[in-house]
């Protein structure tokens, strides 16, 4: 099971940075964006670590507020979420 879910992680973590990057290259052409809604949800559902490591990795979405605290928010909840149950906290 544990195998199952660190491999959810992973997968769910390069898309995080893959649609990341994807945004980014389309904002640079000008073209169709990916809603921000979408990004949002990357992170909610376990990629927090990919689309923030996206945020800087391609210069992304850095100057929104809500980027800029959401994501590592989110990334903290999971992290506390992580912990108890793992029996750490």
């Amino acid at each position: 099971m544990d195998k199952l879910i660190l491999g959810y992680l992973v997968i769910v973590n390069i898309a995080g940075l893959a649609v990341m990057g994807i945004d980014k290259a389309k904002a640079i052409k000008g073209a169709w964006r990916i809603p921000e809604k979408t990004l949002f949800l990357f992170s909610l559902i376990g990629g927090s670590i990919g689309t923030w490591a996206g945020m800087y990795l391609f210069h992304h979405k850095t100057k929104h507020w809500y980027f800029v605290i959401g994501m590592p928010a989110i990334l903290i909840i999971q992290l506390v979420i992580a912990a108890y149950f793992m029996g750490l906290i």
